[in-house]
């Protein structure tokens, strides 16, 4: 399946979104609340799902040692997070902080955040990120190219790129800020996992709206339908304006309750963020000491 009438049978035999009711049954999944008894261990579940990342212009090896330093050491008892995420250029800073530890490294890859370069240059960057260490590749399809409907040429970035990945996973950002519709957001899902993607991602986390929850939603049900026509199961990550453990909390109840507690594990739920891990940790030091510490006794990202 490789050419852009073949995929368009496909993507536009899929049902339609009714926008109004993903709106409806986001905003009433929203309502739920986590029993206390449960609270502690949805909290370190979040914990065990975060990404923690850090994309800007000005990191320095020292920003991603630290970083790495507090994904492993997060609190007493606490699991550490799921992975960190940096750009290509500091995987081995990240490797070397790491090592031994169980937490992944990722890496943005693929001409982050706009995705638009040759594959030539998106393939080299990705190889090199996998040579360097990542065990995680974060790659962002060209919204032009979808856009236009030149589904095969983004199919077939997917798949030249989940090639390169090697052993290392696959996530694939849609960047659903851009995607203007929920129907175009279910086909990239679509698109996306038919080309080989292990986990489908929201954002880039530079663009906005990023992760809402009727978004993250329609992906939900993308990823549940898809396991169920095609036997593969793959993953989510919301990522970008997820920040207190209220926004981390409501994301697993959709997911239990939208593609089924199976998804309730980091091999196949994460949250990209780079703020949200203090407040998870402050949350978990209340419910076990009653005490609120605040934002000064907990370190910056």
């Amino acid at each position: 399946m490789t050419s852009t009438t073949e995929l368009r049978r496909v993507l536009y035999g899929l049902p339609g979104v009714d926008e109004f009711g993903a709106r409806a049954r986001a905003a009433r999944l929203a309502t739920r609340s986590v029993k206390n008894e449960s609270k502690a261990a949805a909290i370190d579940l979040a914990i065990s799902m975060v990404d923690l990342t850090t994309l800007e212009g000005a990191d320095t090896p020292g920003k991603v040692r630290a970083l790495c330093g507090k994904a492993v050491h997060t609190a007493p008892g606490a699991p550490t997070v799921g992975a960190v995420c940096v750009y290509p250029d500091l995987v081995k800073v990240a490797v070397e902080a790491l090592a031994d530890t169980g937490v992944g490294i990722a890496s943005v890859a693929t001409a982050f955040p706009s995705g638009r370069a040759p594959l030539a240059v998106k393939l080299a960057d990705t190889r090199q990120a996998v040579l360097d260490g990542a065990t995680e590749i974060d790659m962002v399809i060209d919204r032009g190219a979808y856009l236009a409907g030149d589904y095969a040429k983004v199919f077939d970035e997917i798949t030249a790129v989940k090639d390169a990945c090697g052993d290392a996973h696959l996530k694939v950002i849609l960047e659903t800020g851009e995607l203007a519709t929920y129907d175009n957001v279910r086909r990239a899902s679509w698109l996306a996992m038919l080309a080989g993607a292990d986990f489908i991602k929201t954002s880039t986390g530079k663009i906005q709206p990023a992760a809402t929850a009727p978004v993250v939603l329609v992906m939900l049900e993308a990823v549940r339908d898809f396991a169920a026509e095609r036997g593969r199961i793959v993953g989510v990550k919301p990522a970008g304006g997820i920040r207190t453990t209220k926004d981390a909390l409501k994301m697993l109840v959709q997911v239990r309750e939208v593609a089924g507690p199976r998804w309730l594990d980091p091999a196949l739920f994460r949250i990209g963020a780079s703020s949200l891990l203090n407040d998870l940790l402050m949350q978990r030091e209340k419910l076990a000491t009653g005490v609120y510490s605040g934002p000064d006794y907990f370190s910056l990202d």
